[in-house]
């Protein structure tokens, strides 16, 4: 398991396969067209994450991350997918769908609850730990810490698990295809 950290674009032959992508955003704010996109997190869910970073001023010319994230045979994996999709919509210009979001499926599922965080569905679903310290910090400066690095990963490290044991629970309660018709 290894994070790779690229500056603006994925290289060459990253991430091709077509198997379904977890993906997540950093910006600067959560006001898409004011607070411009930091980082974009990717994974395939083989053990590996990459993170592309955009540094001041960046054209967001990256046809690389752009051909896996507008390849319409690839499901992306998102956790509240509607704040990542519009961060990617405005600044790189790509529809990144076909979606499959673990808020909205925790949401239908997990009705017991009103704990739909990331940081809650890793913990109860998959017993693990993830520290959510680094969400607030400053992804535009000139250097990502080690910490930013990590929990940037982390944010798409458990997303495939994820979607696994949500798409079990909404078969197992008749909600998958109302989760489908969120999700298009």
């Amino acid at each position: 398991m290894a994070v790779h950290f690229h500056e603006e674009d994925l290289p060459e032959g990253v991430l091709t396969g077509t198997s379904a992508i977890a993906v997540d955003t950093e910006t600067m704010g959560l006001i898409t067209h004011r607070d411009r996109l930091c980082v974009v997190q990717l994974s395939d869910g083989s053990g590996d994450e990459h993170l592309v970073r955009f540094g001041p001023g960046s054209s967001y010319d990256a046809p690389n991350l752009e051909a896996v994230l507008g390849d319409p045979s690839r499901v992306k994996i998102y956790h509240f997918g509607r704040f990542d999709l519009a961060a990617i919509q405005y600044y790189l210009g790509v529809n990144a769908g076909p979606v499959f979001c673990t808020k909205i499926a925790s949401k239908l599922v997990r009705t017991y609850t009103d704990r739909h965080g990331l940081k809650n569905l890793v913990e109860e679903l998959l017993g693990e730990n993830i520290s959510k310290q680094q969400q607030s910090s400053d992804w535009g400066g000139p250097v990502l810490s080690e910490p930013q690095r990590d929990y940037a990963a982390s944010d798409v490290r458990y997303l495939h698990r994820l979607r696994d044991e949500l798409i079990v629970r909404l078969e197992r309660e008749g909600r998958m295809e109302i989760a489908q018709a969120c999700f298009d």
